[in-house]
């Protein structure tokens, strides 16, 4: 059974306006999805599709105004006597504002804050679905934030022609999203670019500190091209939508859209997304096994620990008995295939093994997505899997340990509040 696949090509990252024009790409009505957004009645926002030709290709830039001001952001130019991709202006990175101001003299623009945006987003014109999307990745920008400022999430502020902007660029996505409606989605490791971008607090170091925050767990790379490539709102777009990173899957594609930022390389610049359907349920993983029977228990968590830091997907083990009736530990890691060497070598170095056992096989998985529920006691993440004929939905289990920690519950009553939270779901 074939799935329904949307892959992303982030080999020079991914701005949310880029994602948006990319995806817009790959819609039948383009006019219709761009009166939509003009007529959100979000403040002072215009919203327009142009073409744009980055190195022979034609894509699509898309142009956020506010009050007829687009965000720039500014690379701050470094010379090295190799390296010749250097950017020839300034793109629509506009997520710089996400900082937090308690004497803003540089501007006389407001501010708002997190629950301001919330707000902005409850009252627009759009499902419970783009809502809840689009809250979820606003959440993760604020959490970013709040942790690279030391402030609580409640106390961080946002620049207001960028945060409208970059709103436009989420609920744009999300909107996308919604009417593509793919079943799994993939993207590449995310090229964030190299060097250092100037922002009302001085200059900071590519990637941004929250953007590289989001971006925690998620594989990537940079130094090839000099500048600003993944921005905080594209950084916590693809964290939120996209289900694995790696190599695109073996898929039929039926489109392909082109999503141009502004700056100018010798690469062309664009997010790149393929639309099409693939085999979903099935993808290759990788079995590495051994046995240990002279390792304490605290020596093999702590292993099991340093791999699931390393990208294992499952670390597990299991009593065996060994030769000359010794009691022993079945010590087994499932990663993907490209993961199996480098997870190996892990496994030589926290074990006490002498040899690791390799089987590469396939594995049926659902498609899995992470939506937002709120509760009286806060907001939970809800992990949803669907594909096969089913639809799974289950609380995530560090939101519910903090929150029951925080209102000095049990975490049974805060999985109850979240579980009647879910639709469909018992409490």
């Amino acid at each position: 059974m074939n799935m329904k696949t949307l892959y992303l090509e982030c080999t020079m990252g991914a701005a949310g306006d880029m994602l948006m024009a990319a995806l817009f790409e790959l819609i039948p009505d383009k006019q219709a999805f761009i009166d939509q957004m003009n007529g959100l009645g979000l403040p002072g926002v215009h919203v327009a599709a142009e073409p744009s030709v980055k190195c022979g290709i034609t894509g699509t830039h898309m142009r956020v105004m506010v009050d007829g001001e687009e965000e720039e952001s500014e690379d701050v130019h470094e010379h090295h006597p190799h390296d010749h991709e250097h950017p020839h202006d300034h793109d629509h990175h506009h997520e710089h504002e996400h900082h937090h101001h308690d004497h803003d003299h540089e501007h006389h623009h407001h501010h708002a804050s997190a629950a301001d945006i919330d707000a902005v987003i409850e009252g627009l014109s759009v499902s419970d679905q783009v809502k809840k999307d689009a809250k979820a990745v606003y959440a993760l920008i604020a959490e970013a934030e709040s942790k690279v400022h030391g402030r609580p999430v409640s106390e961080i502020h946002f620049h207001e022609v960028g945060t409208m902007d970059a709103v436009a660029d989420v609920v744009g996505v999300c909107l996308l999203m919604e009417e593509i409606a793919p079943e799994q989605v993939f993207a590449s490791p995310i090229h964030v670019g190299s060097g250092h971008v100037r922002c009302m607090h001085g200059i900071l170091p590519v990637p941004a500190p929250a953007t590289a925050l989001i971006l925690t767990g998620v594989p990537t790379y940079g130094g090839q091209v000099q500048g600003e490539l993944c921005t905080p709102t594209g950084a916590a777009l693809l964290k939120h939508f996209v289900f694995r990173f790696g190599d695109r899957p073996v898929m039929t594609t039926q489109a392909v859209g082109y999503g141009m930022g502004k700056k100018d390389f010798q690469r062309a610049n664009c997010v790149r997304a393929f639309l099409g359907e693939s085999e979903g349920e099935r993808e290759a993983v990788t079995k590495l096994e051994c046995n240990l029977d002279d390792m304490t228990g605290e020596e093999i968590g702590f292993a099991m620990v340093r791999l699931f830091q390393a990208g294992a997907l499952d670390v597990y083990t299991q009593a065996i008995g060994m030769k000359k009736s010794r009691p022993g530990v079945l010590l087994s890691v499932i990663c993907l295939p490209e993961d199996a060497d480098h997870l190996a070598a892990e496994m030589m170095k926290h074990t006490s093994t002498l040899g690791i056992r390799r089987q590469d096989m396939s594995r049926y998985v659902l498609a899995r997505r992470m939506e937002t529920v709120e509760t009286s006691y806060g907001s939970v993440r809800v992990k949803v899997a669907s594909g096969m004929g089913v639809e799974k939905m289950k609380a995530e289990y560090d939101d519910l340990k903090d929150l029951a920690e925080k209102h000095s519950v049990t975490l049974n009553m805060v999985r109850k509040a979240a579980n009647t939270a879910i639709p469909g779901q018992k409490a």
